[in-house]
């Protein structure tokens, strides 16, 4: 289904919980233990499939952290059994990810999306709080044994926290089939809304001038290789390279409301339809419909942090 602007909506990211294990210091205004109702594994697959109704065919599961669930598999199983979703995804801190990546490749899982914001025990402990990176290590080489691939290291740098970092992770996708993705820092906490602090995609392919030229872009991101390199390292930039004009997503929150943008204040609750398909297909046109056609990331910060809307 089109939005309003002509753009083809058929991704949606489901936010399954608020919760985190770890507390990012650029995530969010909100407390990350908080717990609110969520939405059942049945509840999720009325709702996927409504959306998937109205053209979605790309699943994305986050949080806050999605498996501190611990029916995180049911909820995958759900999805999995909607036709017409072709691709299911799940984006993770990972420290869970070695206990659970079978069984989720297993329920249906195609591939997972890793935060990692650094490989150096302190910056990461700095940075979130917890001093488990090598959990997290140990993670995504489970995930790799499992098959959910392409795997995906998503990492946001800042200046004179750890932007210093970012060529071991670029190492990353050197010798392994990683996908390496720098993300600008958005205005999500205090931390975010300090412009100075952004490391910005064009600054990145400065610091490192053997990144070819992009190779492909798919979705929001640019995707670049080197020579010797068997991954690739990605550049998502939201706030230097607005790129709402591509955006294909929207997304549905922990207790069931709709939110059309990441960057907009607007809530739809479906729950009042969640038990009538037609009605609530009416409702989820109307997020489709309601998506703007771009954020203002520079003009006013969200009132809401990433772990209620996912990212």
């Amino acid at each position: 289904m089109k939005d309003n602007y002509g753009r083809e909506i058929s991704y949606l990211r489901v936010s399954v919980t608020e919760r985190c294990n770890l507390n990012c210091i650029y995530c969010g205004k909100d407390n990350c233990a908080k717990k609110d109702r969520e939405l059942s594994a049945d509840e999720i697959f009325l709702l996927v499939r409504a959306f998937a109704d109205c053209g979605i065919k790309k699943v994305r599961v986050t949080g806050g952290e999605p498996l501190v669930r611990n029916d995180i598999c049911e909820i995958i199983s759900k999805i999995r059994s909607v036709d017409k979703i072709e691709k299911i995804s799940l984006t993770t801190n990972g420290v869970y990810l070695k206990k659970y990546a079978f069984s989720l490749a297993a329920a249906g899982l195609d591939s997972v999306n890793i935060s990692l914001d650094s490989t150096d025990g302190s910056t990461y402990r700095h940075l979130t709080g917890s001093d488990v990176l090598e959990k997290v290590m140990n993670g995504i080489d489970e995930a790799e044994k499992a098959g959910l691939t392409p795997i995906k290291i998503n990492a946001v740098l800042m200046k004179g926290v750890n932007s210093d970092g970012a060529g071991e992770l670029i190492n990353l996708a050197k010798s392994r089939k990683i996908d390496v993705r720098f993300i600008e820092l958005m205005p999500f906490s205090d931390t975010g809304e300090d412009k100075s602090m952004i490391v910005t995609g064009n600054e990145i392919l400065s610091e490192f001038p053997f990144l070819k030229k992009p190779v492909t872009v798919e979705g929001t991101a640019e995707y670049y290789t080197a020579e010797g390199f068997t991954g690739r390292v990605g550049l998502i930039n939201p706030i230097s390279r607005k790129f709402c004009k591509n955006c294909n997503r929207v997304r549905l929150l922990s207790d069931g409301k709709a939110k059309p943008c990441l960057g907009s204040e607007d809530l739809f609750d479906l729950m009042p339809y969640i038990n009538d398909r037609e009605k609530l297909a009416d409702r989820v046109k109307s997020v489709i419909q309601s998506k703007p056609q771009g954020h203002h990331f520079e003009k006013k910060a969200p009132s809401h942090g990433l772990n209620k809307t996912g990212g």
